[in-house]
């Protein structure tokens, strides 16, 4: 499992950033929805969306929220929307704490439609956003910071993982790997504000932008692990070899990306 889950990720992440570099705003743009619409149907069979007609009404419902994203993309209009999904993302921290001290059941929890707008609309449209305004290099920064703090967290909870996180939404999380990824996501944030030559007072506003990132990049992942315990589903789909389905790929991200692009955008990108 874990060398497939490793094939996968070499083979698609080297044509995620060739595509970040090289692509201009459009074709991004339309790789992103395929991506996050695909994550869309997923969320129908979560959501107990039975019907194909109706889970295809769904994604068309889904594919003109991106469309209307990407014609405003990078406006204030997209920082709103992106503000607005982080402090809904803020509130879900609430739910996880409820969840873990036994409040709330994962069962009572139900991945709805609705739900599913809320989740991948601002996810989407703060990924396209970063690229057609603050610049590429903000987004990949982003995807290779979710990706570090994964990946950081992953390892070091099989390494030196011994306190659960939140042994109630997702047993597998630990603390150690919690702090790994904040340490991470550190120096990562430290070594592209070094390239870019912010001053140090920007520095530590945009450091601290990267432990909020990764903060919320563990709070869409554990949202999802919530909706997956309530639709009774060990994983989102079966696309990604070794990773499950696009849902569990992207969850992260879907936190992650409003917090990011909002404070780039109120720091002066």
């Amino acid at each position: 499992m874990l060398s497939t889950r490793i094939t996968t990720a070499l083979a698609l992440m080297p044509l995620i950033v060739a595509a970040v570099l090289l692509l201009d705003s459009a074709w991004v743009a339309a790789a992103a929805a395929a991506f996050f619409l695909a994550g869309a149907w997923e969320w129908t069979h979560m959501a107990g969306i039975r019907t194909t007609a109706a889970r295809v009404a769904y994604l068309v419902l889904i594919a003109a929220a991106f469309l209307a994203c990407y014609v405003l993309r990078a406006t204030w209009l997209a920082v709103i929307v992106a503000g607005a999904a982080s402090l809904a993302w803020l509130a879900a921290l609430g739910l996880i704490v409820a969840c873990q001290s036994g409040r709330f059941g994962p069962a009572r929890l139900r991945a709805k439609s609705l739900i599913g707008l809320v989740v991948l609309v601002p996810g989407y449209s703060s990924v396209i956003s970063l690229h057609a305004g603050p610049g590429r290099d903000r987004l990949l920064f982003l995807l290779i910071l979710v990706w570090l703090a994964d990946s950081v967290a992953f390892l070091a909870g099989r390494r030196w993982g011994r306190s659960p996180l939140c042994d109630q939404i997702s047993p597998g999380k630990t603390r150690e790997g919690l702090y790994a990824a904040l340490a991470a996501g550190l120096v990562a944030g430290t070594v592209y504000g070094a390239l870019r030559g912010i001053p140090a007072v920007e520095m530590a506003l945009f450091l601290f932008l990267c432990l909020l990132t990764v903060l919320a990049s563990v709070i869409g992942d554990l949202i999802e692990s919530l909706v997956k315990r309530g639709a009774g589903v060990k994983d989102s789909g079966w696309l990604l070899p070794g990773h499950g389905g696009m849902l569990d790929r992207i969850d992260s991200l879907t936190a992650a990306g409003p917090v990011f692009f909002t404070g780039v955008r109120l720091l002066g990108a």
